[in-house]
């Protein structure tokens, strides 16, 4: 990371939803791992939820959050898999605006690093909906670290050099 100390750093509103059909706030590790880490970068957690695995219930509380004009990204932890249950991108092609395809190429390849080759049986990924952020990771504890301190830690970070998502955000609905 690359991060420009002369510049000021811009704190940002984050929605972070859990998709399982097994687990409770009680035992939400993957949920709790990404709280602290948003908090911890200096971000505002706007909302935490759990749905099941249900792409219309998903792309539903989705529609609320990117509605909400508080809310900057969203950060989805689980149902990127391959099982049938797994609808998370579904959900995502419910929503988006645009697909962010690199997202998902870059976290499978830091990914392969911890877990070789069982990193191909992820769906992660991530979209613009309507001007919101929304980036959709595995639901294991591994998997949100990777994608947390492998990208949006430097990508939500206004500081960030080259480029960062943060300052792209004022641009995101131009036409």
């Amino acid at each position: 990371m690359a991060i420009d100390t002369a510049r000021t750093f811009k704190p940002i509103n984050i929605a972070l939803l859990t998709v399982s059909d097994t687990r409770g706030p009680e035992d939400d590790t993957s949920g709790d791992i990404l709280a602290e880490r948003i908090k911890a970068a200096g971000h505002h957690l706007a909302a935490r939820a759990i749905e099941k695995d249900d792409a219309a219930r998903i792309a539903s509380r989705l529609n609320n959050w990117i509605d909400d004009r508080s809310v900057d990204a969203v950060v989805i932890t689980g149902g990127t898999g391959l099982t049938g249950r797994d609808v998370t991108p579904e959900a995502l092609d419910r929503v988006k605006t645009r697909d962010i395809p690199g997202f998902g190429e870059l976290f499978r390849w830091i990914s392969f690093k911890t877990i070789g080759t069982s990193t191909i049986q992820s769906r992660a990924c991530a979209v613009v909906a309507r001007g919101t952020y929304i980036f959709a990771l595995p639901g294991s504890n591994g998997a949100v670290k990777d994608g947390w301190d492998g990208i949006l830690a430097e990508q939500l970070d206004s500081r960030n050099r080259p480029c960062n998502f943060v300052e792209l955000m004022p641009r995101l609905l131009e036409k």
